[in-house]
């Protein structure tokens, strides 16, 4: 085995060419490995590259992603899932502003039941949270429609965000397919200083490493330093890894679990899972927890992070904590203990989100919830709530600091505002002084730890009948189809529509905030508004022209995994989306809903393209089964080469027109 050593952006990786890798059989396993192997139904090794597919143990979803699940797995005429436990969460669209949110929440009641699906109603709280409390197990699978599904990791779970089509599909009991990601080994050592948090430790890694840092990539996080690290703090990391463009991150199994599930009354659940001795890794990154300083990250990207000593006299207009990210009873109880006996600026909208029903009834118990309305604290439903721009939209050009895992541009529900990204400890000492401070200047530290034993109450979860034959289904007229795509045609043209730039998200592609959200299960009523923060003429300009093709930069489609964002431009036409590279969750959603994920062979081709030239692609099969070919630019008379990256059966896929063509066909 051959090993050397680099630096790299200011971290200390070694990076290893693995046996594996040369055909030789490991002798030793990492964690990602064990579970991986233990879960193989599909590809006969677990070499990085290689496509595999995993069973799936668990799935959730939510609402603004689970109508459409449920609805592709109702076209697949599966009676009952086939997983050890699915759960249907109701976290995102809860304003109710109208009917279209209420009758989504009582399909996916009814839908659930009726497929032997458990329901989390509204107010019980974010996916999640919930299912880190109550339902995540070590050494076990998790699929679930929300790009932030890694969270599981923090308690030894195999954790992975999908689209919706995917999750539907792993509970109609079929395998989840994956390129196998190389997986990076995170050395911790030491332990954090009083004020520094969890938090820190991700937006340090996504200062060094960035938004692009984790493609390709399942983090495993290992060292003395782990043990030093609580299950919710492990979930904060894990959770925020998504910001990475990570496939995954996850910790060990290990004594500190056992205590996190025995308190949570499931310590039967829990296995021992380290990485063998010697265990290999593609690249071992090194922290040192006892170093680290508060961070922040900076509008308008998860990865623009300074020290917080950087900054200096910003003054804050709102504070907002919760989110799956921040919402834990650790969390909001160190809040609650800074905030107690102080006041809120007057200056300062401080909203929080408590993560759970089960958070905030132990907050209301034990009189923190009480500390946390005298300082001035408004307190929201157990929710996502902010995070998702479902209300407290700040002002124009107000400074809002979240303890939140994103903050696009527009994110917030105002597209002028100024969001910046920091820990509990930090947005309360902002909260406090109404400028962006550091938490260190307060004073001594209160340490926060959970108690043996959880409030249990499992009430708001509501277990599906043995007898589903007496459920009825029940569809509002909100409620449409899911698009389909016709299977690959042989000659494929049209017009380039839109050209973006880097690191567009899916929040650019399909805005998710209050005013659209309750339209997630219709499609053509969602697809108005598809690329409006790019272009509101977009839709329009797609319509009349009867589809067409968006040019794109690198990491096209990072962010949320709602397949929305392929199932819009699906139903305006769009054919194809020709980019530098693609975030893995989207990729995966537009062959799922058969449009073409083209990138250029030669980068500096996309100088040779503008709004409203004409593409042209003959024999568009053979582009797919050779996995390149050539787009005519018939508008200046050029060729652009491009690559189609996929596999064998995503090759399929795409010539079936889409998975949900191409599983109703293999049935």
């Amino acid at each position: 085995m051959q090993k050397y050593l680099r630096a790299e952006i200011g971290l200390e990786i070694v990076a290893y060419y693995l046996n594996s890798n040369l055909g030789v059989e490991k002798m030793t396993l990492n964690i990602v490995e064990k579970i991986v192997k233990s879960h193989l139904v599909e590809g006969n090794n677990i070499n990085t590259g290689i496509e595999i597919g995993l069973r799936i143990d668990q799935t959730l979803t939510q609402d603004s992603t689970g109508t459409m699940a449920y609805l592709q797995l109702e076209a697949m005429e599966i009676s009952r899932v086939k997983t050890k436990r699915s759960v249907a969460y109701i976290d995102h669209n809860t304003l109710q502003t109208g009917f279209e949110n209420a009758d989504d929440h009582k399909y996916i009641e009814t839908v659930a039941a009726k497929h032997g699906v458990y329901f989390s109603k509204p107010g019980n709280g974010i996916c999640h949270q919930v299912n880190l409390e109550r339902f995540a197990v070590p050494g076990e699978t998790l699929l679930g429609s929300d790009s932030h599904t890694p969270t599981a990791g923090g308690m030894g779970m195999l954790a992975m965000g999908a689209g919706g089509l995917d999750v539907a599909v792993a509970m109609a009991g079929g395998p989840y397919y994956l390129t196998m990601p190389k997986v990076v080994k995170v050395e911790l050592a030491g332990k954090l200083q009083p004020w520094v948090s969890a938090k820190d430790v991700i937006l340090h890694l996504l200062k060094e490493l960035g938004v692009k840092g984790g493609v390709g990539k399942i983090f495993e996080y290992a060292g003395e330093g782990v043990k030093n690290l609580s299950v919710p703090e492990r979930a904060t990391i894990t959770n925020m890894g998504a910001e990475l463009g990570a496939t995954t991150s996850i910790f060990p199994s290990d004594e500190e679990t056992l205590r996190f599930l025995k308190a949570q009354g499931r310590e039967t659940e829990w296995v021992s899972l380290q990485a063998d001795e010697n265990a290999n890794y593609h690249e071992i990154v090194s922290i040192n927890l006892s170093e680290l300083e508060p961070l922040v990250a900076q509008p308008h990207s998860p990865d623009n992070v300074v020290p917080l000593t950087n900054i200096k006299n910003l003054k804050v207009d709102q504070v907002a904590m919760g989110s799956c990210t921040n919402s834990s009873y650790t969390d909001l109880m160190r809040v609650a203990a800074i905030l107690k006996g102080k006041k809120v600026h007057p200056e300062v909208s401080l909203v929080i989100s408590p993560g759970s029903k089960q958070v905030l009834q132990m907050m209301a118990d034990n009189g923190a919830l009480g500390d946390l309305i005298s300082a001035g604290a408004r307190i929201l439903e157990c929710t996502c709530g902010p995070c998702i721009g479902m209300g407290q939209a700040p002002a124009n050009n107000a400074v809002s600091v979240r303890t939140f895992n994103r903050n696009f541009e527009g994110r917030s529900g105002t597209k002028t505002a100024k969001v910046y990204l920091a820990s509990p400890e930090t947005a309360a000492a902002a909260a406090i002084t109404g400028y962006l401070t550091d938490p260190r200047t307060l004073g001594e530290m209160v340490n926060i730890d959970y108690p043996e034993r959880f409030t249990i109450d499992d009430s708001m979860i509501i277990k599906p009948p043995e007898d589903p034959s007496t459920v009825e289904v029940v569809r509002g007229p909100n409620i449409k189809p899911v698009p389909k795509a016709k299977p690959l045609g042989k000659n494929i043209n049209g017009k380039v529509l839109l050209m973006v730039g880097d690191n567009i998200t899916t929040d650019h592609i399909m805005p998710s905030d209050a005013k659209l959200l309750p339209f997630r299960s219709n499609i053509p009523k969602l697809a108005e508004y598809c690329f409006a923060p790019v272009d509101e003429d977009f839709p329009r300009r797609a319509m009349e022209n009867k589809g067409g093709f968006i040019i794109g930069g690198d990491n096209y489609g990072q962010g949320s995994s709602r397949e929305h964002a392929a199932l819009a431009p699906l139903y305006l036409g769009i054919k194809g989306i020709i980019a530098k590279s693609f975030a893995r969750i989207h990729k995966a959603n537009l062959i799922n809903f058969g449009i073409l994920p083209l990138t250029f062979e030669r980068p500096e081709d996309m100088e040779d393209i503008s709004i409203n030239d004409n593409l042209y692609a003959q024999d568009v099969h053979s582009m797919v089964l050779n996995g390149k070919g050539i787009l005519v630019n018939e508008t200046k008379g050029v060729n652009i080469s491009v690559i189609l990256d996929i596999t064998p059966r995503q090759k399929e896929i795409l010539l079936a027109g889409g998975l949900l063509n191409f599983t109703t066909m293999s049935k």
